[in-house]
C-alpha cells in the first residue's frame, strides 16, 4: 500500500496536509453530539464533555483503577509500564482485557457510541490503557501526534482513529493535565531518524524516535497555541489521533490518573508497519478487530458490583 503520511524516513522534517475528514459521521438531529460540539471538534481536534458520568460511577471507576494499581503481579507483566529511573506505575495497557469494570466502560455507549458516530464505521479497541501520574514524581509525555507512532510503528493507513480519556481524578493545570494545540490535527509533523526494532520497550516509558523536531514544535504552537483540557472526575476528553498533545511532569501532591481508551475504525485497520519490520506487540496495538458492542449506560454499575 502506498504510504500516505511517510515519516522518519527523511533527513528534515515536513509539514503534510491531512488527507481524509476529521468528523466522518453526518450532521442530523439524532447524533449523539450538539451541532456546536461536533463543530468544536472538527475545527479543533478535540473536545472536552463534562460529567458524562455520575459521581457513583465515577466512584466504582477509581475503585477499579485503585485495585489494578494495588496489585501489579496480578496483571500481564510486559503490560505494567513504570515511570522511567523508578518503580512507580507511569501506565497499565491493555485494561479492558484485565479489568471486567474496564470491559465494560470502554464498550458503554457513551464512550463507544460517540467513537463510531465521530468515526462513521464500525470500532475496536486499538489500544487501552491507565494513565497514572503520581505526586511529586510522575514524569511528563513529549509532545507527539499518537497517528505518526501508529501509522510507523503499527501500520495503521488513514486518520480514522480516536482517543477517550476518562478522567477519574481531578486534572487542573497544576497536575499535569492533557495539553493540547487546538487545530494542529489538520497537519502531519513528520519525523527524523530510523525507528530501531522493539523501539516500543522504552518508548512506552521516555518516547525518543516519533518526536516532532523543536523549530516544528513551536511553530505549531505559536500558530495554534496550547491549551490545557481539565475537568473533575467523570470528565471525558475526546481528541483526534493526530491531533499534537503532551503532558507535563506533576510535582504537587495530587495524583493525576486516567483511563484511556483508543478506538479505531474497522476499516482502518492496522496493516504491515510503514517503519520498522516487527509490528508492536498486541497489548500496545491489537490486531484482533473485534467490534465494539454498545453497552446500555445503566449497567455499568452492575459491572462494578
Amino acid at each position: 500500500m502506498t504510504d500516505l503520511y511517510p515519516s522518519r524516513c527523511e533527513p528534515d522534517p515536513r509539514i503534510l496536509p491531512r488527507l481524509e475528514p476529521v468528523v466522518h459521521g453526518s450532521r442530523d438531529p439524532a447524533a449523539p453530539l450538539t451541532p456546536a460540539q461536533i463543530e468544536r471538534f472538527d475545527r479543533d481536534g478535540y473536545l472536552v464533555l463534562h460529567n458524562l458520568f455520575t459521581p457513583e460511577e465515577v466512584a466504582a471507576l477509581r475503585e477499579s483503577a485503585t485495585h489494578i494499581l494495588a496489585d501489579p503481579t496480578a496483571l500481564a507483566r510486559e503490560t505494567v509500564i513504570t515511570e522511567p529511573g523508578g518503580a512507580e506505575v507511569r501506565s497499565v495497557f491493555m485494561i479492558h482485557r484485565q479489568s471486567a469494570v474496564m470491559s465494560r466502560l470502554a464498550s458503554d455507549v457513551r464512550l463507544a457510541g460517540l467513537a463510531r458516530f465521530l468515526l462513521n464505521d464500525e470500532v475496536y479497541i486499538h489500544q487501552s490503557r491507565l494513565n497514572y501520574k503520581p505526586g511529586f514524581v510522575g514524569k511528563e509525555f513529549y509532545w507527539h501526534s499518537d497517528f505518526e507512532t501508529w501509522h510507523v510503528e503499527d501500520g495503521m493507513p488513514r486518520m480514522r482513529a480516536l482517543s477517550m480519556s476518562i478522567l477519574l481524578a481531578p486534572n487542573s493545570e497544576l497536575n499535569g493535565p492533557l495539553m493540547v494545540m487546538p487545530g494542529s490535527h489538520r497537519k502531519y509533523l513528520t519525523c527524523v531518524g530510523e525507528t530501531p526494532e522493539n523501539h516500543y520497550r522504552s518508548s512506552l516509558k521516555r518516547q525518543e524516535y516519533g518526536v516532532p523536531d523543536p523549530d516544528a514544535l513551536a511553530a505549531l504552537a505559536v500558530e495554534h497555541g496550547i491549551v490545557a483540557a481539565t475537568g473533575q472526575a467523570g470528565t471525558v476528553v475526546i481528541f483526534d489521533c493526530n491531533t499534537m498533545h503532551g503532558s507535563n511532569g506533576n510535582i504537587t501532591p495530587f495524583p493525576r490518573a486516567n483511563a484511556f481508551f483508543v478506538y479505531n475504525a474497522i476499516s482502518n485497520r492496522l496493516l504491515a508497519p510503514f517503519g520498522p519490520k516487527s509490528p508492536r506487540p498486541e497489548f500496545v496495538a491489537s490486531r484482533q478487530c473485534m467490534p465494539v458492542l454498545d453497552r446500555p449506560a445503566a449497567t455499568l454499575l452492575e459491572a462494578a458490583s
